[in-house]
């Protein structure tokens, strides 16, 4: 299949929210409710081409699902292109039910064809790890390696939150308050270059579960949008996540990113949310992101294992 639409997406996080609420850390990298959310929407219009899918159900429930990325070549924001030449898989399995992963593979083999394969399993996934490398898939020493750009996935209970603290003149606002253009505007200089548009934006803005007033920002005394987030709520699990997390290039190391994530905290546990969620870079020289996410009391659950099997 093609075309991942709005329904397509939905299933995916169906089978997310099944698989949060009984063994969290068997959540394959980007395939959070958030993540998936996140992840189709503002991709959609520059890579739904280049995306193929499949389902597997048990009667009418969703037991796994597979999403390939085929290679592909966009423009990225400052100009340049981006060339991906090998097949990535995004996928996941019912913890009870871990049969489909051969006829993932053996799909994804097909779909993908001629080319290099990527794919993660996580670290706590002993019977994943053993499937793929009875598939032909190896450890991807480049990416996994200590300064490579694997994932980790760290989690959180909201029982206990600190109180935000912002600088003097700085001060919190959602998405309710700002236009679409300033908040792109937002997201673009956390994560410069960024090939983030409106349009983009509009689209997370009407995929599920977005809601503006989780989609949290700091204003500078300037007016300068300096920090943003949003926070995805599955109110079914009672859980939220974090993706993306950004500060403005010209303030960071000032609390910012800090202050945001306890306030969005804070307005997660009062929407109903029990716990917290959210992916970082795990390498070790890249302690960055992972120290950000550690001072707020965030701790690993799992950590993605990239795999690669060679064409040929």
């Amino acid at each position: 299949m093609g075309d991942l639409d709005s329904t397509g997406l939905r299933l995916m996080q169906e089978l997310s929210q099944q698989v949060t609420a009984v063994r969290p850390e068997l959540l394959n990298g980007e395939a959070t409710v958030g993540e998936l959310a996140w992840g189709w929407a503002k991709n959609y219009d520059a890579l739904n081409r280049f995306w193929r899918h499949r389902f597997w159900f048990d009667g009418d429930r969703p037991i796994a699902w597979a999403w390939a990325y085929l290679p592909h070549r966009i423009t990225r924001g400052d100009g340049r292109f981006r060339e991906v030449k090998e097949a990535n898989l995004i996928w996941q399995t019912h913890p009870d039910h871990p049969e489909p992963l051969t006829e993932i593979l053996d799909w994804y083999d097909e779909v993908a064809g001629d080319v290099d394969r990527l794919l993660t399993v996580q670290s706590t996934d002993e019977r994943a790890q053993a499937a793929v490398a009875a598939h032909g898939y190896a450890f991807d020493a480049e990416t996994g390696s200590d300064d490579g750009a694997w994932i980790q996935f760290n989690m959180r209970e909201l029982a206990e939150v600190p109180d935000p603290v912002l600088p003097e003149g700085f001060r919190f606002l959602t998405a309710e308050d700002v236009s679409v253009a300033e908040a792109v505007k937002a997201h673009r200089d956390a994560w410069h270059p960024s090939g983030f548009t409106e349009a983009a934006l509009q689209r997370v803005q009407r995929t599920w579960p977005y809601r503006a007033d989780l989609h949290v920002l700091v204003q500078a005394p300037d007016g300068t949008l300096a920090a943003t987030a949003i926070i995805w709520l599955d109110e079914a699990t009672r859980t939220a996540e974090f993706e993306p997390v950004g500060t403005h290039r010209e303030f960071r190391r000032r609390g910012l990113g800090t202050a945001l994530q306890l306030h969005g905290m804070h307005l997660a546990r009062a929407a109903g949310a029990d716990r917290m969620l959210v992916a970082c870079l795990g390498a070790p020289a890249r302690p960055a992101a992972r120290n950000l996410y550690y001072g707020v009391g965030f701790r690993e659950i799992t950590r993605d294992l990239p795999q690669i099997k060679t064409a040929g």
